[in-house]
């Protein structure tokens, strides 16, 4: 019996993990003590890792359709098929009649973040669609208007804050999202242990709101109207104060104007509050010493997504708590670019800013946003006839069957494509309609670096894990699929895939040596290229960012990293730039690269070189909200809610039976109040009428939930035929994403409406089908602390 190290890559909390291993088996995992970030944290999803890897409903072998079945094949009889398929169908209607879709797990593999980008300019088509569209697209939208980048996100200093607002987020179920921070439960104990304050605002009363100092059930949606009442009470109050702020941003009274309406009186019935509330929260953010107003999932999928995401970070900086310890900063991963040289004058250094709408969708003519269409359009793009119909597919670790609205359009159109591609482990609800299923490995049998969420981390650090075990015969590492399927419809197929990487770096080599502020301008690529070490391409790859990244050791130039340059990258204490992938295996717990720090200027790349507190597309959008300060429910309506489980991640971990069970479980909640006045019984079965059609679960009635509001959860429906994952579809539940039809938008960013839409409930005489209660898991699992 053998142990390794390995960062867990199932939630954004990315904590490290201690995997026992006999022979080439992972018969357990714990949390790794040694873990510069995570410090021994675990939770049921990480201790579940062994099960997860070793499912065997994971697919072995690639599967080709033939004569309408599914069947095993070759790697080499796949992207044969592939390359005879795709090439042609894009010579003949063009690259846009590809839609390529990502799915969430991609930002959890070294080889999702690497290779996708690649692929779609291989393609050359504008047709993107990714989860970001059911989740996160409003905080990119708000951050790169504000800043001028949207990968510019500010996190909340989580251990150094003395008072956080928390709106629409769950952390203690979630790990946190957007802000990477292994043991989130432990951080928020441990603000309120040194005097800090938690405002939790949601409208259930959620595991994380049951520890807060104030929890507020505000109405569904009504998020951005709060947050501009508290900016309103700021500046009627004079409670505004940039401090080291000041000279970087612009548009301060115009912001002043624009909240100018929506005083806390206004917005009172909208939000089902207090007036007076309103304005103690207001009071108390900006009398804290240091704050953070941090907002997620509940106040990103809502009708005002975006203005909400922007209102966030606006209050974030009319307190003076942008880029200040305590308060929200940037992080700096090892990867990203080396910071620029300050100007020598301090004055503000434009950059290219940040567009919507650069192209538009063909048939309902939605914007993009960040180079990716509203995944709520993809069905009509491919079902809409005339020039430019998406006729093949290519879904990489995408299950928009069960995680957009309308699956069962989409079940129904994913039929008629000429042709699709599924890069999945699973034979899923999306993945059934494949012409091609490529399996990656068991995550034990993968190296993992987050590129995504060390971007995001409350901390400074660095950390990589090669495979724990070594890749299965008939195995194909997940790297190598990419880079194979990326030859195949590119018009390279048979070329060897280290090829791609080799080109992938050459550009970036290229780029680096013309840069005047890298540390490598001037030299010969050619010769760089020989320096980087690793193993495979991925290792290059990521040898070469951190090499030319703020810690790295810039080829032994040692330069480029200026204020970041005292970062302890031997973990020693002494000190002194030079990461590299060599350096980093020597830390196999991972290198702590200190707390986070300001970096304004740095981030900023808008056009006028400061922060632009009112972009015109969010000013434009602002009448949008007044609207909402006269419109409330008819009395005794529902609207309903999501909700994430500790024990999943979407619809990931239904098919791990200890993770099967327990809180995790798919009911409709209900409050007491409003079960009794529609004469509805706890554990029994309900019918939920929207926009989409209806779906039937089982009802709990729970006071957690406010009144008026109702709540299903996401990412469940496991009940359609052609699957393998015999976990889940003996516990299927049903599709949340059902009850909508696609037309529900937040316009800013295309993000779907999941949450706070109004549904209508009715009781089920006869059970449902495929619904059985879920009965507990034989042990139940709960998160560990050292």
């Amino acid at each position: 019996m053998t142990t390794a190290p390995r960062i867990c890559p199932l939630c954004e909390a990315t904590c490290g993990l201690t995997l026992t291993i006999e022979g080439t088996r992972v018969t357990g995992a714990r949390g790794d003590r040694d873990d510069v970030f995570s410090r021994g944290f675990v939770c049921p999803k990480g201790a579940s890792f062994g099960e997860l890897d070793a499912d065997p409903d994971r697919l072995r072998a690639p599967l080709v359709r033939v004569d309408g079945e599914l069947r095993e094949a070759t790697w080499q009889e796949a992207f044969d098929l592939i390359a005879a398929r795709m090439r042609p169908l894009t010579e003949e209607h063009g690259p846009h009649s590809v839609g390529v879709v990502l799915g969430n797990p991609n930002v959890h593999t070294m080889a999702g973040a690497l290779y996708p980008p690649l692929l779609v300019g291989a393609l050359g088509t504008r047709n993107l669609f990714t989860a970001s569209t059911l989740d996160q697209m409003p905080k990119h939208v708000a951050c790169g208007l504000l800043f001028g980048d949207p990968n510019a996100i500010p996190v909340p200093d989580l251990d150094h804050t003395g008072h956080l607002l928390l709106l629409g987020a769950n952390p203690l179920d979630s790990n946190g999202s957007l802000c990477t921070a292994p043991d989130f439960p432990g951080r928020l104990k441990a603000l309120r242990r040194r005097g800090g304050t938690l405002t939790v605002v949601d409208p259930r009363r959620t595991r994380t709101a049951r520890i807060a100092d104030r929890y507020v059930p505000i109405r569904p949606g009504a998020d951005a109207l709060l947050l501009a009442a508290v900016a309103h009470v700021l500046f009627a109050e004079g409670l505004t104060d940039l401090g080291a702020l000041a000279g970087q941003v612009q548009g301060v009274s115009e912001v002043r104007d624009a909240v100018r309406d929506f005083a806390p009186e206004a917005v009172a019935a909208g939000c089902d509050m207090d007036a007076e509330e309103i304005r103690t929260i207001a009071r108390e953010l900006a009398a804290a010493p240091t704050a953070a107003v941090y907002g997620r999932v509940g106040s990103c999928t809502v009708e005002h997504g975006t203005v909400t995401s922007w209102l966030v970070d606006v209050l974030n900086i009319l307190t003076g708590n942008l880029d200040r310890p305590g308060g929200v900063l940037f992080p700096l991963s090892a990867t990203d670019r080396a910071p620029a040289a300050p100007s020598a004058t301090g004055a503000a250094v434009p950059g290219r800013g940040f567009a919507l709408g650069r192209w538009t969708s063909r048939v309902s003519g939605h914007p993009e946003a960040k180079g990716e269409l509203p995944l709520a359009a993809l069905a009509e793009e491919i079902e809409t006839p005339g020039e430019g119909r998406i006729r093949a597919v290519i879904a990489l670790a995408a299950n928009p069957v069960l995680s957009a609205p309308d699956g069962d359009r989409l079940d129904r159109v994913l039929d008629g494509l000429d042709f699709m591609v599924s890069v999945d482990p699973y034979l899923n609800e999306t993945s059934r309609h494949a012409d091609v299923v490529l399996p990656p490995p068991p995550p034990a049998q993968s190296a993992h670096f987050d590129f995504a969420f060390n971007a995001l981390a409350v901390r400074n650090q660095v950390r990589y894990t090669p495979a724990a075990v070594p890749l299965e015969e008939g195995r194909m590492d997940e790297s190598e699929i990419h880079a194979r399927l990326i030859l195949a419809v590119g018009g390279a197929h048979g070329a060897a895939p280290a090829d791609v990487d080799e080109a992938a770096i050459g550009r970036a080599l290229g780029k680096a040596v013309a840069d005047p502020s890298s540390p490598v301008r001037g030299r010969d690529p050619k010769e760089l290229s020989a320096l980087l070490t690793g193993g495979t391409g991925p290792e290059r790859r990521l040898d070469l960012k951190l090499r030319l990244g703020p810690y790295g050791d810039g080829f032994g130039a040692n330069e480029g990293a200026g204020a970041w340059a005292d970062a302890d990258v031997d973990g020693d204490g002494s000190g002194g730039p030079g990461l590299s992938l060599a350096r980093l295996r020597e830390h196999p717990h991972g290198i702590d690269l200190g707390p986070l720090r300001p970096r304004l200027p740095d981030p900023l790349k808008t056009r006028s070189g400061r922060i632009e507190l009112l972009p015109a597309p969010i000013a434009a959008d602002l009448p949008r909200l007044r609207a909402a300060l006269t419109r409330t429910g008819r009395p005794g309506s529902l609207v309903l809610v999501g909700r994430r489980h500790l024990r999943s991640n979407n619809s990931w971990m239904h098919n791990v039976p200890a993770l099967a069970g327990g809180s995790n479980r798919c009911t409709l909640q209900i409050h007491p109040d409003d079960a009794a006045r529609l004469g509805l019984r706890d554990a029994a079965p309900v019918r939920i009428t929207a926009d989409g059609g209806a779906v039937e679960a089982w009802l709990e009635i729970t006071d957690t939930v406010r009144t008026g509001v109702v709540s299903l959860p996401h990412g469940w429906g496991h009940d359609r035929p052609g699957t393998r994952t015999a976990v889940a579809s003996a516990r299927p539940g049903v599709n949340v994403n059902q009850l909508l039809d696609g037309s529900r938008l937040d316009p800013l960013s295309g993000t779907t409406v999941l949450n706070g839409f109004p549904v209508e409930l009715s009781p089920v005489e006869v059970p449902p089908v495929k619904m059985p209660p879920v009965e507990p898991p034989p042990v139940e699992l709960r998160e560990v602390r050292p």
